[in-house]
């Protein structure tokens, strides 16, 4: 693919002169034209040349009228001010300040250059008017503000009123009042006018539509603003808060969720916005205030009462307040202190067991999201004595239920070793060593009790998962997981048996041949757990297993072949993994991650494989059907089947189970299926592109690499506008940009550079974005690239970037051997290189001439380069070329006698009289 505007060409015509006047007369002519960007670098490159105070006063008030319509009016105010700092007495200046101040809602200074203005023109009908209008504005707005406390008084009479039966009416003053929240003005004013007291009333009401209108309308209260959250945490109180939190009603406990989410961020961050002078000056510690709703969090989660999806919200607002952002941040106080206070609260959501007595209510996902909490609970530990504390709290608490609570104390037991063993696994294998648990969990694997098998044959699959247990297992677990698996009449917990086995069964990952079972047995386990994904009689907790059990057995590429010719098996599990039992993501994401060959495979050394040989050690084997071809077609058949919005769905989910290494899994799948550039269009129809965006912004480093590689790949190939409709292109700038990171590889370097190219050649918003993203001294650094490719993408982006002004400014810098460079690459062999940089001086000769006096200063060779240019059998390397020289001609005299005094002109007079290039 071409990059967008690496071929840009300048206009024959466009030639500035020399002086600060001339300028200034092109820049008024541009103005007048319409084309205000081009009329202000006119007028800022003759600030630059002139010296005069008066006419640099007028070059600024010119540059304001730029601004104004360019809507950029805190560059219009600064601009006007030095304008009238050289002449109080400017109306213009005045004029167009006081636009820009009534743009920035300073009314009141506005005013005062109108009137100003009035006074030195009295007669100016036109300042007259603008400041009738203004003063009649301003009117308008203190109407305004003295109104919206009656009308919230209003609001809140139309919602708290019994007898008021008008639905709709019901619901615009609902609307109003969410809808007011959101403004900080309006926030305020709610806030002010007594709005926290109505707001409970409203909660208190226990009517549905009217607890969402108050927890929504908290919500803008509370975004961003500290004191105001404290004080409203103290109106309200944690237990009401806690309890809304709880309820049964699912969307009410949503959004209660989503205050309380907004409350931790206030509480923790203080302000975010820039209103920190309408904030109290002083502003009390809300370290307490965070602990008390923490507390409350915890106390929830072993409420009897409280809705199972209420404690879900809990666990998941628990995840995302309590452990460390990042591990830069030193202060892991608010885990140890959950740790000590909440950790065995937490356990009892994962050991519950569910249908038994006095178990507490839980959703499918439940007890995985506990173990995703405890999880990052015990990474945020920091030294050896914080792990043991947490080991130790385990221990007592499986102890604790193991030792004399009989038979439902011992089920209670292994449960919890379940949910560790998915969890922070080193506490999993810790409590798994004490001593009875595992003769418990092997002896109920043969248990006459649906449910007591079901427990003991999932902890006996999670500790097979780990490699200290895994032996052992192998050991004693596989003739019982097969006498279970062979004999058992139950489907639930033949597929729990199954997984086991094709846990047990994959050790060999994908080494063809570490074969751990006899040939044909992996495609007989694979065929049932098809079978049993494809059966809707069965609820979706069991067809989940079946889903497990594949992610293990695709590490067999004949496994694969198969699953991606069954079309209703893939259909059935992108339904799962649609379905609201997130738990099954990671077995989704790890099943397409092998049927796509997406994990890392390292190419053995030659050399290391002969010495192996010789050493008889084992050598991996791929499999003949882990080839290129074969890993294509499975993609094909996998885009066919609806993939990219499985994938797309799973990306959106809010929940727990979508961990960072569950991320990382998905972004290599969509690298994969971005491989071909003709796939590419699909992916993004189907909503590929807009969720690779998050993966290329969280999670773990590998993962947000491959999602932003898969974002270059749609950027070079697609029209980016097309495939990031909006806003979301701007979102693209900063992945794209992390790909010029010297530790990433060629390759990823190269599509980084091709992509950015793409974006900078089509707006000035987006270059401006890229240079805030500081990718401007990565870009410059690949120019010295050996590669030939990378050096030439480099080159390329920075031609479309030197549109920038900021960029150009780099060229013209004192010392700098940029410009040096490109006049060296415009005489390169290479003709994609020369088009690049020959490009870029064409563009920044026309709008420097100090660039023009520069060139011949650069380098002897500056005019054979040119000659060369001009020679050449390319018509655009010609056209740039004469650009160039006509730019260099027109800048200065002592420039244009050397090009005369060469073969220039000669040359010239050829290519003028040539027809076929007009």
């Amino acid at each position: 693919s071409r990059p967008v505007g690496a071929r840009r060409r300048v206009p024959a015509g466009a030639r500035l002169q020399v002086t600060a006047e001339q300028l200034r007369a092109r820049g008024n002519a541009l103005f007048q034209a319409g084309d205000h960007g081009a009329a202000l670098a006119a007028y800022t490159e003759a600030l630059s040349l002139s010296g005069a105070a008066p006419e640099r006063a007028v070059l600024h008030r010119n540059r304001a009228a730029c601004y104004l319509k360019l809507e950029d009016y805190a560059k219009a105010e600064a601009d006007a001010t030095k304008a009238i700092e050289a002449d109080g007495r400017d109306v213009k200046a005045l004029f167009r300040r006081s636009q820009a101040l009534q743009q920035l809602g300073r009314l009141d200074q506005a005013v005062s250059d109108l009137q100003r203005c009035v006074s030195l023109e009295p007669r100016n009908k036109a300042f007259q008017e603008a400041l009738r209008a203004l003063g009649s504005s301003m009117h308008e707005k203190m109407r305004t503000m003295s109104c919206t406390d009656s009308k919230v008084e209003q609001m809140f009479q139309i919602l708290l009123d019994p007898e008021e039966k008008d639905v709709d009416k019901k619901q615009k003053a609902v609307q109003n009042l969410i809808v007011l929240a959101r403004e900080e003005a309006g926030a305020e004013k709610i806030f002010q006018s007594d709005g926290v007291r109505l707001l409970t009333q409203l909660l208190d009401t226990a009517k549905a539509d009217l607890m969402l209108a108050a927890l929504r309308t908290l919500v803008g209260l509370c975004s961003g603003h500290r004191s105001r959250t404290m004080a409203i945490l103290a109106e309200l109180g944690a237990p009401r808060l806690s309890a809304v939190l709880g309820v049964e009603h699912e969307q009410v406990s949503l959004a209660a969720c989503n205050l309380l989410h907004v409350m931790f961020d206030s509480l923790k961050e203080g302000l975010q916005k820039d209103f920190r002078g309408k904030e109290d000056a002083v502003v009390l510690d809300s370290s307490r205030d965070l602990k008390l709703l923490i507390k409350h969090l915890l106390e929830l989660l072993v409420l009897e009462g409280a809705s199972a999806h209420g404690r879900d919200n809990a666990l998941n607002l628990l995840i995302k307040v309590v452990p460390r952002k990042s591990p830069k941040e030193t202060n892991n106080s608010m885990s140890l202190w959950v740790i000590d206070q909440g950790l065995k609260k937490i356990l009892e959501v994962g050991s519950t067991v569910c249908d038994s007595p006095s178990s507490l209510p839980v959703t499918e996902n439940s007890r995985m999201s506990a173990s995703v909490l405890l999880s990052k609970l015990y990474e945020d530990l920091k030294c050896d004595a914080e792990r043991e504390n947490f080991h130790h709290l385990c221990e007592d608490y499986v102890r604790s239920w193991f030792e004399g609570h009989e038979l439902p104390g011992k089920l209670r037991a292994i449960q919890t070793v379940s949910c560790l063993l998915q969890g922070p696994s080193d506490a999993g294998n810790r409590v798994l060593e004490l001593e009875g648990i595992m003769d418990s969990v092997l002896s109920l694997c043969a248990s006459v009790c649906e449910a007591h098998q079901l427990v003991a044959v999932e902890a006996l699959i999670h500790a097979a998962d780990k490699a200290k247990r895994a032996s052992f297992i192998t050991a004693n677990g596989v003739s019982l997981l097969k006498e279970i698996y062979k004999h058992s009449e139950r489907d639930s917990i033949r597929i729990r048996a199954l997984v086991g086995l094709c846990k047990l069964g994959s050790a060999g990952g994908t080494d063809f041949s570490m074969k751990q079972f006899a040939e044909g047995s992996t495609m007989k386990l694979a065929k049932q757990c098809r079978k049993w994904l494809c059966n809707e009689a069965i609820d979706t907790g069991t067809r989940r297993w079946a889903v497990e059990g594949l992610a293990y057995l695709t590490f067999d590429a004949d496994v694969k072949e198969e699953f991606v010719e069954d079309k209703a098996a893939m259909q059935a599990m992108f339904h799962l993994a649609k379905s609201e039992d997130r738990s099954v993501l990671y077995a989704v994401a790890s099943t397409l991650v092998n049927c796509t060959n997406s994990y890392d495979h390292e190419e053995p050394d030659p050399q290391m494989l002969e010495l192996a040989k010789y050493a008889k050690q084992h050598i991996p084997e791929q499999h003949p059907k882990d080839k290129p071809e074969f890993v294509k077609r499975r993609v094909q058949k996998l885009l066919t089947a609806g993939v990219v919005s499985a994938l797309a769905c799973m990306v959106k989910s809010e929940n727990p189970a979508l961990t960072n290494s569950c991320r990382e899994l998905i972004s290599r799948v969509f690298l994969a299926l971005v491989e071909e550039a003709e796939d590419r269009g699909g992916v993004v129809a189907q909503g590929g592109g807009k969720a690779l965006i998050p993966l290329s912004l969280e999670g773990t480093e590998v993962g947000q690499t491959k999602a932003a590689q898969a974002l270059a790949k749609i950027t070079i190939t697609s029209n980016p506008e097309m495939a990031f409709p909006g806003e979301r292109i701007y979102e693209v700038v900063r992945p794209l940009v992390s790909l010029l990171h010297l530790q990433r590889t060629g390759l990823e370097n190269f599509e980084g550079l091709m992509a950015l190219t793409n974006l900078a050649g089509i707006s000035e918003r987006l270059r401006q974005k890229i240079l805030k993203e500081r990718a401007v001294p990565m870009i410059e650094g690949y120019m010295f690239e050996e590669h030939e490719l990378i050096r030439l993408a480099a080159t390329e982006c920075m031609c479309n970037m030197a549109m920038s002004k900021e960029v150009q400014e780099l060229f013209l810098a004192e010392g700098s051997d940029r410009l040096k460079l490109m006049v060296l690459y415009s005489g390169e062999e290479d003709e994609k290189l020369r088009r690049a940089a020959s490009g870029t001086l064409a563009m920044l000769t026309a709008l420097h001439p100090a660039i023009c006096k520069r060139i011949p200063q650069v380098t002897v060779h500056w005019l054979e380069i040119l000659q060369a240019l001009l020679l050449s059998p390319s018509t655009e390397l010609q056209h740039r070329g004469a650009v160039v020289v006509m730019n260099m001609m027109a800048a200065a005299r002592e420039v244009a006698e050397q090009l005369i005094a060469s073969e220039m002109l000669e040359i010239l007079s050829v290519l003028a009289k040539d027809k076929d290039k007009p």
